[in-house]
C-alpha cells in the first residue's frame, strides 16, 4: 500500500463513520456531498469528514481503495457503504437505520422518520 492508501485505511479503520466528500460537513462543496452530509447531520450521526478537495492523492486513491468511481463515499465501522444514491435509498428504505443500529452508531430516529415522511 502507498502512504496515501495507508492514511485512508487508518482513517476508515479508526473512525466509526467516515464520509469522504467534496468540502466539509459544515460547508459541502458539491450537491451530492451536501445531500449525504445533510442526511447524516440531520440524523445526528457523528462522523469524520474528509475533504478530498484538499488532497488530490486522497481524491484519486479513495476511488481505488473502495473500487467505487465517485465521491462522496460513506464508510461505517471500516466497511464501504456507498455513495449519494445508495445512502439516499438506504435512508428512505430504513436500511441505513438498520446498519447504524447493528454497528451501535447513535442517531435520531425521529429525524430519520421526518426524512422519510418528507420524501414519502
Amino acid at each position: 500500500m502507498s502512504d496515501t492508501e495507508n492514511t485512508i485505511n487508518d482513517v476508515v479503520k479508526n473512525n466509526n463513520v467516515v464520509l469522504f466528500m467534496k468540502g466539509t460537513k459544515s460547508m459541502p462543496q458539491c450537491g451530492f456531498s451536501s445531500k449525504v452530509a445533510g442526511i447524516l447531520n440531520f440524523m445526528g450521526v457523528e462522523f469524520q469528514d474528509i475533504n478530498v478537495l484538499e488532497n488530490q492523492e486522497i481524491r484519486e486513491s479513495i476511488k481505488v481503495y473502495s473500487d467505487w468511481p465517485t465521491i462522496p463515499q460513506l464508510y461505517v465501522n471500516g466497511e464501504f457503504v456507498g455513495g449519494c444514491d445508495i445512502i439516499t435509498e438506504m435512508t428512505l428504505s430504513g436500511e441505513l437505520d438498520t446498519l447504524l443500529e447493528e454497528n451501535n452508531i447513535s442517531f435520531n430516529k425521529e429525524a430519520v422518520n421526518k426524512i422519510r415522511e418528507a420524501n414519502g
